[in-house]
């Protein structure tokens, strides 16, 4: 990477440090990485945990040569959408009054939790006449319309669309996960030169198959001797778990096999709720940075999921801390998708299996095939993973199109 003057760069998003929603350690590595690089950096974000809306950070701090300020949102929580969509628009609104008093930056990075936060991004951009980037995690009003969250044909679908092509059209840069989310964007009219794909890294820095973390987690949990499926993040609607649920109902007699579930979420109160009426599930919270190894290690396989609308609207970034541990993959999703293609493509083959949405009979079968051929295997990281997808490969890439505004796929 070559050295360019400093500037003064903004980010958005509702989510920093020392959150742990994956959208702000993604932020939060990037945003040091560029204060690293001698720029001016700046990040609005929520006050509120993501997870945990009780916890309030300060509303101002300096973390790694990095100016934090954080605005005001309510706390309906999630437990119904207008709620959810209250605390969205209660942070958008003190977020634009934060943003008015802001001095000009050469530079405005929007992520996209809340939905559309971009939107706000792109506007005090054009303001500047700064450069817009826009980074998009998650696809809207797409997803929303995908998950039936909102009707297509509806008042609030339209808007949020205009909303969604403004920020593409301002942005002189897009940066997509994957190419299924770069052709979604590219279907909009826009330039497909402007969208560069750089995925998320693994958290390699932090995560890496832990011996003694698995023991020492397995004990703490009961899960000695056990068989362990684990899904860890998100719970959402754009997750659907409910052919995994079917299945782990088929294989109660198997009482050597533990489902796992670790995060938060929307649907982790429902995910909760069923485990309580089976001895053969442990939910957990998210897991701070510090202990992901030893819970990721602790895992016989790990369960990615994708729901079939969500191909190119969301993007499956567990993969990656996944592969970087050496666990078998249960893929449950559509086909072709990014996480087919980044197993099909390692070489030796790694353990992994693919079941669509609905084969529940299947994915009993599989599970119990993988705990025939893998269990007591050692996990070692596929050839290839620490190379192609890790932050020390991927993260410049990212800081050069945030200084530059160019990228080469």
């Amino acid at each position: 990477m070559f050295d360019l003057p400093a500037v003064k760069i903004l980010l958005l998003n509702q989510v920093f440090y020392p959150d742990v929603a994956a959208t702000a350690q993604y932020l939060s590595d990037l945003a040091a990485a560029l204060a690293e690089r001698g720029h001016k950096v700046t990040v609005v974000s929520g006050r509120r945990a993501y997870e945990h809306p009780e916890t309030i950070f300060p509303a101002c701090e300096t973390w790694r040569g990095v100016n934090i300020l954080r605005v005001y949102s309510t706390r309906f929580g999630k437990s119904a959408r207008w709620r959810r969509a209250a605390d969205f628009a209660s942070f958008l609104i003190f977020s634009c009054v934060r943003l008015l008093f802001l001095r000009r930056h050469d530079v405005v990075v929007a992520l996209t939790t809340p939905p559309l936060i971009s939107f706000l991004g792109a506007w005090r951009a054009k303001l500047w006449q700064a450069r817009f980037c826009y980074w998009v995690m998650d696809f809207n009003p797409d997803e929303a319309v995908a998950a039936g969250w909102l009707r297509a044909d509806s008042f609030a679908a339209r808007w949020l669309e205009r909303m969604s092509r403004f920020s593409l059209r301002r942005a002189d840069v897009i940066i997509a996960l994957d190419r299924f989310m770069r052709d979604r964007i590219v279907a909009k009219q826009i330039a497909p030169e402007k969208v560069a794909v750089i995925p998320p890294w693994s958290q390699d820095r932090q995560v890496a198959f832990d011996v003694a973390g698995r023991e020492a987690f397995r004990a703490a949990h009961g899960l000695t001797e056990k068989f362990v499926v684990m899904y860890s993040g998100n719970h959402s609607p754009v997750h659907p778990l409910d052919t995994l649920i079917q299945a782990a109902e088929q294989l109660r007699e198997h009482t050597d096999i533990i489902f796992c579930f670790i995060g938060g979420g929307s649907e982790f109160t429902r995910v909760k709720q069923w485990a309580a009426q089976n001895s053969q599930v442990l939910c957990l919270p998210y897991q701070p940075l510090e202990k992901l190894s030893a819970s990721l290690s602790a895992a016989d396989a790990h369960l990615v999921v994708m729901g079939n609308a969500m191909l190119g609207l969301v993007h499956p970034c567990k993969i990656y801390n996944i592969l970087t541990v050496g666990a078998p993959v249960i893929y449950l999703g559509p086909e072709p998708s990014h996480v087919t293609e980044i197993i099909d493509g390692l070489v030796p083959r790694h353990p992994w299996v693919g079941v669509r949405h609905g084969a529940v009979r299947e994915l009993a079968e599989q599970i119990l095939e993988l705990r025939r051929n893998t269990a007591g295997c050692d996990h070692h990281p596929p050839a290839g993973v620490e190379t192609h997808f890790s932050q020390a490969t991927l993260l410049p890439r990212l800081v050069a199109v945030i200084e530059t505004g160019y990228h080469k796929n």
